[in-house]
């Protein structure tokens, strides 16, 4: 962690939150759909719901923000069973007023910010299902929700929005290298068997640092670049954050030159992504 990608991910905190605040502000009606599930007002008030935890979670005397059943099930989420926390967590924030919940993002993110100024960007948090997440990737998170759904809402209504790519790296880099290096907890258990057959992924983008991440025997691990690879990735970084919360397809995503798979045993690519997956 460098003090100029701390630099970054705190300047796209406030501005990612300052565009989608301007984004959904415009919105004529909050009631429409965005997704199968959710309104535009429902989309905010995700956001701004997760604005509002991080806020308490960097505070040293934050209180839980969540009722006892959210809190509950923040502590034994999966990446299978987020949709469970997201509707328990809608259900006990009912505000649906665009301008209230814009208003309390905003003032979230500076809250976050101001708190965090003179904090190590190290310092572990913790996450869903008992994880442990960096400072720096906390706020990387929120930088990609802010992304993802903006970027749901502009295609559902038919507006204007744009992800940038040094911006969206701030997701692989800090968020996801970030709890794989520190601690996963339960947060990617799965039903399958552990695979003794290890798998070693290499990632590279023009906007990341180069990584391998590696699942061996139901376990993941971060490693440094230059040892046997299995896949080697090649990444435009919003399209792989936009495909790993099935946005975009696969295939689209490889057609357009966005992903590129190589390396001497690409078939095992979907058996690692089994196991290394998003909600």
């Amino acid at each position: 962690m460098t003090a100029d990608r701390w630099h970054s991910v705190r300047r796209a905190y406030r501005v990612t939150g300052a565009r989608f605040a301007d984004l959904v502000t415009r919105v004529p009606d909050p009631d429409a759909m965005v997704t199968a599930e959710w309104t535009v007002a429902e989309t905010v008030a995700h956001v701004a719901m997760i604005a509002k935890m991080y806020t308490s979670l960097v505070r040293p005397d934050g209180t839980a923000v969540l009722a006892t059943g959210g809190q509950s099930q923040v502590e034994k989420t999966t990446v299978d069973t987020v949709s469970v926390l997201n509707t328990l967590v809608l259900r006990d924030f009912p505000e649906r007023d665009i301008q209230v919940l814009v208003t309390g993002l905003l003032a979230d993110i500076e809250e976050v910010l101001r708190v965090t100024e003179d904090v190590d960007p190290g310092t572990p948090l913790d996450w869903l299902g008992g994880s442990k997440v960096p400072l720096a990737g906390v706020l990387a998170h929120l930088v990609n929700e802010l992304q993802i759904h903006g970027w749901d809402i502009a295609k559902a209504l038919k507006l204007p929005w744009t992800i940038q790519p040094g911006d969206a790296a701030l997701f692989f880099d800090l968020f996801l290298v970030g709890v794989l290096s520190h601690d996963i907890g339960h947060l990617l258990d799965t039903d399958e068997p552990p695979r003794d057959r290890r798998i070693a992924v290499a990632f590279r983008s023009a906007y990341t640092s180069p990584v391998v991440l590696v699942l061996h025997r139901g376990r993941v691990t971060v490693e440094e670049p230059g040892g046997p690879v299995d896949v080697r990735i090649s990444f435009d970084p919003p399209t792989l954050n936009l495909m790993l919360f099935h946005r975009v397809g696969k295939a689209r995503s490889a057609l357009t030159r966005k992903i590129v798979v190589s390396g001497p045993r690409p078939w095992l690519l979907p058996a690692f992504l089994r196991v290394v997956r998003l909600p």
